[in-house]
């Protein structure tokens, strides 16, 4: 998702930002603070701040694109203090002094200046710099992190330990994880009616609840019972197994019966939504591997229709996600998989369609905001007719799309 990869892009960002200043900056990151400086010195500071992507330079003219979506004129004065941070810094003691001359075009940069009365022009008194380069490789590690993560649906909660269990799918069915939490655990929670990442808010351990999805990132235990997160995003979402019962493209909406409940649901799609087909060979192999483990027999068969699935495909270098089984049809492979299907639009579902939806929890009970629609499903459905547990689809994206170009929580 390209909301997502926003998402982590300004959490990087705002990490790098949020410990002590530099003697004549104030930096901003979810808190603001200052570094040691005169009461007088502070009075004569400039105030504003902006936060953004360098479009364009020229000399000491910066056209930035800032993250609310303006290009605003910085023109940095020639005494400005200007450093450089690595992602994930998390002070400025190893900042690293620069020039006008060592900035480049799509490099996030942090300015503090004044703002013109006209909010089109900025004079930077002072520049904190993150190279493109630096973020995309940090960018990639976070999302190599995430996919060596876990995920599941929450089965119980421990205040008192702050732990947390979570089912999570493997080919003999499900089995408990127990996710440990420490005072240095970063929560972050989804609202009601949000499918995009970075819209994830910091939470309270409360608030998780059973039947949450969850996704962690941190560190397993050898046998993968137990689960040491340094970050946890959890949410309540719905997921839905049905046929499309109608589908009215011009407002972006179609009506699916839940296979599980009986009732109709209308699903809204956005243009963060993401529409996607399984192809028929890869629908058949999933569930001859679904109907083998319901039934216990070995899923050896040749490779064909009714064969186990093809390998997924891998991660960045070649290797699979660590501690996920190959080629099993839920957790993490599953969903790689999807992730990697070629986006298609509403169009290309027709009533009678079976999908499965995973969406927002939403506001009314019989209205959901899809994150991901997955068609061509049907083989999958007859194997699993409610669309059983291990076909849960995941409402974070941790693989990147082929049709995209994207990454991953």
């Amino acid at each position: 998702m390209r909301s997502m990869r926003r998402g982590l892009t300004h959490r990087i960002w705002l990490c790098a930002l949020s410990g002590a200043a530099l003697a004549t900056l104030v930096v901003a990151g979810r808190a603001s603070f200052t570094a040691p400086e005169t009461a007088q010195q502070a009075a004569q500071a400039p105030a504003a701040r902006q936060v953004g992507v360098i479009k364009s330079i020229n000399g000491n003219a910066i056209t930035l694109t800032t993250d609310a979506g303006a290009d605003i004129n910085v023109q940095v004065a020639s005494n400005a203090v200007m450093v450089r941070v690595a992602p994930g810094q998390t002070d400025l003691k190893n900042a690293t002094p620069i020039q006008v001359s060592d900035l480049h075009v799509g490099d996030r940069i942090l300015v503090r200046g004044q703002l013109a009365s006209d909010a089109k022009s900025f004079l930077a008194a002072g520049v904190i710099a993150m190279s493109r380069t630096d973020v995309e490789a940090q960018q990639r590690r976070e999302r190599e992190d995430w996919q060596r993560g876990i995920g599941g649906l929450v089965s119980s909660v421990d205040p008192s330990l702050k732990a947390i269990t979570i089912s999570v799918a493997t080919m003999g069915g499900t089995k408990p994880v127990i996710i440990h939490t420490t005072a240095s655990t970063v929560l972050r929670r989804y609202p009601p009616d949000s499918i995009q990442f970075d819209e994830a808010k910091p939470a309270p351990f409360d608030q998780i609840k059973p039947g949450d999805q969850l996704r962690a990132r941190g560190t397993r235990n050898p046998d993968g019972s137990e689960f040491a997160a340094a970050e946890v995003v959890s949410g309540s979402f719905r997921n839905i197994a049905g046929t499309i019962r109608s589908i009215d493209v011009d407002a972006g909406t179609m009506t699916v019966m839940d296979l599980a409940t009986k009732k109709p649901f209308l699903v809204k799609m956005t243009s963060k939504s993401q529409l996607r087909k399984l192809p028929p060979e890869i629908a058949q192999r999933i569930a001859f591997r679904l109907k083998a483990t319901k039934t216990g027999t070995a899923a050896g068969a040749p490779n064909g229709a009714g064969g186990p699935p093809a390998s997924p495909p891998s991660t960045a270098g070649g290797q699979r996600p660590a501690g996920e089984g190959s080629g099993r049809p839920g957790g993490a492979d599953f969903q790689q998989i999807v992730n990697r299907m070629q986006t298609v639009p509403l169009t290309d579902f027709k009533k009678e369609d079976a999908v499965m939806i995973v969406a927002t929890e939403g506001t009314a009970s019989d209205e959901v905001t899809a994150i991901t629609v997955l068609g061509g499903v049907e083989p999958i459905l007859e194997a699993a007719p409610t669309g059983s547990e291990a076909m849960t689809l995941s409402p974070w994206s941790l693989g990147g799309s082929a049709g995209a170009g994207e990454e991953t929580p």
